[in-house]
């Protein structure tokens, strides 16, 4: 990293600290008393696109969305790729209100993750898997039912620029129970915001927002049927968008 893209870097974390500190403070005593749009729009939506923002003007870290169209009106599941903290940005702004799951100690942390609580997130017990996938269940079903987006990153965590993880079935699974279709989102983000360091790359980000896809039937097989399609679109559209290496060709083979 060179001397001027260090001082860039340290600005940035310097500013999104400091603004988070700022505003998560101001959120405690402002935010209770707004109803939840409204309330969401001020904690998350406004903050995230500020630290977007920061990332433009001194990482100069853009993004190109394909498929905003394919948005649909009525919320539904998000499944995403993990790998960096952008896209957690770029999501909880793109989508509002929006809930995602999270870590329950976050919401123990002084003012930030007060603030957070107040954004209806699913905080779950990572150390009891079994209570974790039930609370995701009752709870995004709830926030389905009362027209709020769930944000969930099959993968588990976030996974290193040019891999992809194994998805999980707990968002087709709370989509086929709610009778509702997932939204795939394909991204690069780790390309110019890795996984792990402070350093970043200036450059632009691809997000691709795929069509909609509904499961073929109900109960288990549907759930994985539409699992294994929705991990096959993700992979594919990050090869297309050269995050994955092209998969070798398969020969044809000619019977005599």
């Amino acid at each position: 990293m060179s001397t001027l893209q260090a001082i860039r870097t340290f600005l940035f974390y310097l500013l999104m600290g400091t603004s988070s500190l700022l505003w998560c403070t101001l959120s405690f005593f402002v935010a209770p008393f707004l109803p939840f749009p409204a309330r969401y729009r001020f904690i998350n939506v406004y903050w995230c696109s500020f630290v977007l923002l920061l990332a433009r003007v001194f990482l100069d870290i853009r993004v190109n969305v394909t498929g905003a169209q394919n948005v649909p009106e009525q919320p539904c599941v998000i499944l995403s790729n993990h790998q960096s903290t952008w896209e957690t940005f770029f999501l909880s702004a793109y989508f509002q209100p929006l809930s995602q799951v999270l870590k329950r100690e976050l919401l123990y942390v002084p003012f930030f993750g007060w603030a957070m609580a107040m954004l209806r997130p699913i905080a779950i017990d990572r150390d009891n898997p079994k209570a974790a996938l039930k609370h995701v269940a009752a709870k995004g079903d709830q926030l389905l039912k009362d027209g709020t987006w769930v944000l969930i990153f099959p993968e588990g965590t976030r996974v290193p620029y040019g891999t992809i993880g194994k998805f999980s079935r707990g968002g087709t699974a709370l989509a086929v129970n709610a009778n509702l279709p997932v939204l795939p989102i394909a991204h690069n983000a780790g390309k110019y915001w890795p996984k792990q360091g402070w350093a970043k790359r200036a450059g632009t980000i691809e997000v691709v927002i795929g069509e909609p896809m509904y499961a073929q039937g109900s109960g288990p097989r549907a759930i994985a049927e539409l699992n294994d399609r929705v991990a096959a679109w993700n992979e594919q559209t990050q090869r297309e968008m050269g995050s994955l290496p092209q998969a070798p060709a398969v020969e044809e083979q000619i019977v005599v």
